[in-house]
């Protein structure tokens, strides 16, 4: 059994992989953490991490311009069932469609398009960058032990607006609410950064690695 965070060229790879790797130790779940773009090693995944920064396009053609890489991804998630967690435009790429400069489409997983967060306060700065408060919408797994009002760390200019509110698992406010975390079956995904959130985000990965959806 392995945890695989995929390398696409994309991601906070160095600081997820530390907090996993803790995780992993400290819980005895989820086995060896490992750091891979090879479709053989993500095939034999028990349990598959996309993390993503930059714009939607850019993380995808990254991601579907490794041979194998997605298929095996898509297979391993959508046909096995493993827990699948996203982070970030991780998670935005499940959605359908991604708006951030120009159309593009999303795996199609949850959907939903990613659109570009609109406070009512036109004092808000774009991107929304720092600590917020969540509001949980609704228990899941990976949310025990959090609670309302637990803070965590976004750095995003863009959010995933679900077409099916039951897919929200979290939200946070930034002059308006946004999508925090959504979930569905097998899928979690998190706008923000659990690998940079502390105890909260570290009690999220320790939920993750011992998920069994």
């Amino acid at each position: 059994m392995s945890t695989v965070i995929v390398d696409y060229e994309s991601g906070n790879l160095h600081s997820a992989e530390k907090s996993f790797q803790r995780m992993a130790r400290e819980t005895g779940a989820g086995g060896p953490v490992l750091v891979s773009g090879d479709p053989e090693v993500v095939a034999r995944a028990e349990r598959i991490v996309l993390p993503g920064v930059g714009a939607f396009a850019d993380c995808r053609a990254g991601l579907m311009a490794r041979p194998g890489l997605y298929e095996t991804i898509e297979a391993r998630v959508r046909r096995d069932g493993v827990p699948f967690l996203g982070v970030c435009v991780g998670m935005q790429m499940m959605a359908t469609w991604g708006r951030e400069h120009g159309d593009a489409p999303g795996f199609d997983w949850i959907g939903g398009e990613v659109v570009r967060i609109a406070p009512a306060d036109p004092a808000l700065k774009i991107p929304h960058m720092g600590w917020n408060a969540l509001e949980i919408a609704r228990p899941h797994p990976l949310l025990a032990g959090l609670a309302s009002g637990d803070h965590v760390y976004f750095v995003h200019s863009y959010h995933l607006a679900a077409a099916d509110p039951a897919d929200v698992a979290a939200t946070t406010d930034h002059g308006g609410q946004i999508t925090a975390a959504v979930a569905h079956d097998n899928l979690f995904g998190t706008q923000f950064h659990p690998e940079k959130s502390q105890a909260a985000g570290l009690r999220l990965i320790a939920n993750f690695l011992r998920w069994r959806p």
